[in-house]
């Protein structure tokens, strides 16, 4: 299934799902078990698809993938690195990604969304498996330049704008086999499959939730692959995900 949130033309915000190019109108979030359709539908070409999800917060996993370890010269951590993103940062499909003032250098990093369905704390891999309610594409911008400068991640990684997430969440996919690649102007600068995760995604949720409390709605942030850079004003990036779609935006 492909869920998604959304606003008509009267600037209402819904939540339905996709069959084809018609969005099916759901009487609640897509989060809550208990919703059902209205019986009202859309073309996609009558509304404007947004962030999927407004998480509580976007938990993110840094150095997940062995060759962009190597790139950014790091080593290899012991424990998943995690950070945050701000709810402010969170945008949805087609919006415009701010180039803040203050840096000189805006990198992109494609990478796999998963959506929390409900309620972990503390919870081991099998459980945070159960928990996941599906996934969707990412792009963790970063103010490359903010980012070393400061020597950690914090201000670099959390602009306004600065999470990209869309343009829907598809459920009942595997995600340990899913090419990922992200495109800068149609030329194709990322390209690698979550196979060559470190850590697993019900792992990652698992560490996750032995630190903090993960609500429905909230998104965790799996790591990017190789081939890290700059984006500059005017560019269109896209983010390509196997079996979920595309998320364009703009800089």
């Amino acid at each position: 299934m492909k869920y998604v949130r959304f606003a008509n033309r009267n600037n209402e915000i819904g939540f339905g799902f996709l069959e084809g190019e018609t969005v099916k109108l759901l009487d609640g979030t897509f989060l809550n078990p208990n919703s059902q359709p209205t019986g009202a539908s859309f073309s996609l070409e009558e509304v404007t698809l947004l962030a999927p999800v407004e998480p509580s917060k976007v938990v993110c996993v840094g150095l997940n993938y062995a060759l962009h370890i190597k790139e950014m010269e790091h080593s290899l951590p012991e424990d998943p690195i995690i950070f945050m993103k701000p709810q402010s940062s969170v945008i949805g499909p087609n919006d415009k990604i701010i180039y803040p003032k203050i840096s000189q250098r805006v990198d992109y990093e494609a990478e796999l969304a998963v959506v929390i369905g409900k309620p972990v704390r503390d919870v081991n891999e099998e459980e945070a498996s159960q928990a996941i309610f599906g996934f969707t594409c990412a792009n963790d911008v970063t103010a490359r330049d903010l980012q070393k400068k400061d020597g950690q991640w914090t201000r670099g990684k959390s602009f306004d704008t600065f999470c990209p997430i869309g343009p829907w969440i598809v459920t009942d996919i595997d995600p340990s086999q899913l090419d990922i690649q992200l495109l800068l102007n149609g030329e194709v600068k990322q390209s690698s499959n979550t196979r060559n995760f470190i850590s697993s995604v019900p792992k990652l949720v698992s560490f996750i939730s032995q630190v903090m409390t993960l609500n429905p709605g909230d998104v965790v942030l799996t790591g990017t692959p190789e081939g890290v850079g700059p984006m500059q004003l005017g560019d269109e990036v896209i983010v390509r995900i196997q079996s979920i779609g595309e998320l364009r935006n703009t800089l």
